[in-house]
């Protein structure tokens, strides 16, 4: 949190109970068992053993469970989605990527996406887009200093098709600010600074009491 958000909004740690959200050191253990769980997700989607192999699969993936079931821990206490110096934040929801810029003009991510993300044709699926320029904007709010906010609507253009194993960038930014509206837009880009995917998206402050 910064101070402009707390300045812009008195109540901002009151809207609906969310958790403060600090920065995470969980250890080696959490960054290798992410990075595994990461290459399992690639392998769940591309591997093609013997029924033989899938049991065994299965059974380690069972006893994984009930290794960690025990430990499973609120929002904002687990570590995942917590760690700024992992990709993702250290979260498998999100795409492995990494922040290379953060400011109030705007914020910037880099990564690729794995075989995980496929959609069909080798090509990233198109409902995967969303999610990380939701992602996007949501860190171009935090960037900017503005309060708790949630998206109202979030629009995307497909402009070309979006490669698997490529390093793309993907940048966002808030155009104007009306009272409690932020108005974001950004985009996905390869390398050669062609343009994948746009957005503009529409990001809402929350009242007291919102969740």
């Amino acid at each position: 949190m910064t101070e402009d958000a707390e300045q812009l909004d008195p109540e901002y740690q009151h809207h609906g109970g969310f958790p403060r959200y600090e920065a995470a050191e969980p250890g080696a253990g959490f960054v290798r068992f992410v990075t595994a769980m990461r290459r399992l997700q690639d392998l769940a989607v591309s591997a093609d053993p013997d029924e033989a192999t899938w049991d065994s699969a299965a059974e380690r993936a069972e006893e994984l469970v009930k290794l960690l079931d025990p430990f499973q821990a609120p929002e904002g206490v687990a570590p995942a989605g917590r760690v700024p110096s992992m990709p993702g934040l250290g979260s498998l929801l999100m795409p492995p990527w990494k922040m290379t810029k953060f400011g109030p003009d705007g914020v910037e991510m880099r990564g690729e996406f794995s075989r995980f993300y496929v959609g069909g044709n080798m090509a990233v699926h198109g409902g995967v887009l969303p999610l990380l320029f939701d992602w996007v904007c949501g860190m171009v709010v935090v960037a900017a200093g503005r309060p708790i906010s949630r998206t109202a609507f979030l629009h995307v253009d497909y402009r070309k098709v979006t490669p698997i194993n490529t390093e793309l960038v993907a940048r966002g930014r808030v155009d104007t600010v009306e009272g409690r509206k932020a108005f974001v837009s950004g985009d996905l880009r390869d390398t050669d600074d062609t343009v994948l995917a746009e957005c503009n998206a529409l990001m809402v402050r929350l009242l007291p009491g919102q969740p």
